[in-house]
């Protein structure tokens, strides 16, 4: 998977937000691992941009590494600086699972309650709507489906 190749504006604006960022994963002298390489795939899914500590002290086999991963994880190289390397890969996009049955959520509304005395702040009430309610016109809270009747219940009246 070759790596992303990035204009210089692009590479500039990555390189501002990895400023505050912590390093995630932690390479150790033993250098690239297949267990290295996974869990940096895995940050890179699921941050986009990370940074990588090298233990090492050669700056040759740093920038090896840093190449190398930026072109087997098919990542954008952003910035080596001393043992840190920066890298990044657009998140892919989560795929959402589509309920069919599920109902819709409870909902917060503001309601105000005029006074009958005149010059007064109204009273600001919070009333939490579930899936299966409605909000009357006076402010009160109802079913919105009647509770269905039994049959047995109904040929007794």
């Amino acid at each position: 998977m070759p790596q992303i190749q990035l204009t210089i504006a692009e590479r500039k604006a990555h390189r501002a937000e990895a400023h505050h960022l912590d390093p995630v994963v932690m390479i150790g002298n033993d250098g690239l691992t297949p267990g290295v390489k996974k869990e940096i795939d895995a940050a890179l899914k699921a941050h986009g941009l990370i940074k990588v500590r090298v233990q090492g002290d050669d700056r040759a086999a740093r920038e090896e590494m840093y190449l190398a991963l930026a072109d087997e994880l098919g990542a954008a190289p952003i910035q080596h600086i001393g043992k840190l390397l920066v890298l990044w890969r657009p998140k892919p996009p989560k795929a959402k699972a589509e309920d069919e049955e599920r109902m819709p959520g409870p909902r917060d509304f503001k309601v105000l309650k005029y006074s009958k005395r005149g010059g007064q702040r109204p009273e600001v009430k919070t009333l939490r709507v579930l899936g299966n309610q409605r909000l009357t016109p006076g402010g009160q809270v109802k079913r919105a489906k009647p509770k269905q009747k039994s049959v047995k219940k109904g040929r007794m009246t």
